[in-house]
């Protein structure tokens, strides 16, 4: 269960940077591995969508993301069926989340960070589902097991669903003294948490690698 009823209370910049922390926690596998070529998506594209949403809030920034947005979307990835492998079923669950900050831009409501960040909790725990379903043993497995056991009341969750928790709540718990007119790439509390969230992704990603390496 994801502790976001805070959400409500924060200003409306600290609710944006809450979104944008979810989103770059998922950061690192999209560019770790390649998207599908006939999805279409410019990798660029998507780095300039990460990096705007980082930026500032403000009109230049909000515009900018709206025309790389719609950029994307002429890709043919969103007129096409598509029958994803696990990876890339995290890769186009973080596109959608991209796009979700665009809503947001628009609506100016905490339903669509909600969103974002309920999301972000619901994909670690789909890892969680890969890792525990693989006929194969994690080569962290007893690391794992040994972190689950020093955190006894995320006991009943798996392991990336814990370590989400931990990055969310150090996040969540840094908002309210994070600066309003910089972007978080601007501040150096901002910057610290990027990181946070660029490690947890790094995680991911050597995990994702195993899945693939395995054939799940």
């Amino acid at each position: 269960m994801v502790r976001i009823e805070g959400l409500a209370e924060l200003k409306p910049v600290h609710q944006r940077q809450a979104a944008v922390l979810a989103l770059w926690r998922w950061r690192a596998p999209i560019r770790a591995f390649e998207l599908d070529a006939e999805w279409g998506v410019d990798q660029s594209v998507l780095e300039s969508l990460f990096r705007l949403a980082a930026a500032p809030a403000g009109e230049q920034s909000d515009r900018a993301y709206r025309r790389e947005i719609a950029e994307l979307c002429l890709a043919p990835l969103f007129t096409s069926e598509v029958d994803p492998d696990p990876v890339q079923l995290f890769q186009l669950e973080t596109i959608s989340n991209l796009l979700t900050f665009g809503e947001l831009l628009d609506k100016r409501g905490v339903d669509e960070v909600e969103r974002m960040v309920e999301a972000s909790a619901g994909l670690a725990n789909y890892l969680d589902s890969l890792v525990e379903g693989s006929f194969y043993s994690h080569p962290s497995e007893e690391a794992h097991r040994q972190y689950l056991a020093d955190t006894a009341d995320r006991a009943s969750e798996g392991y990336f669903a814990s370590r989400h928790f931990a990055v969310e709540t150090v996040c969540h718990g840094a908002l309210g003294v994070l600066p309003d007119s910089t972007g978080l790439l601007d501040s150096s509390t901002g910057r610290e948490l990027l990181a946070l969230c660029e490690d947890f992704g790094e995680e991911l990603v050597t995990t994702m690698q195993w899945l693939r390496m395995t054939g799940h």
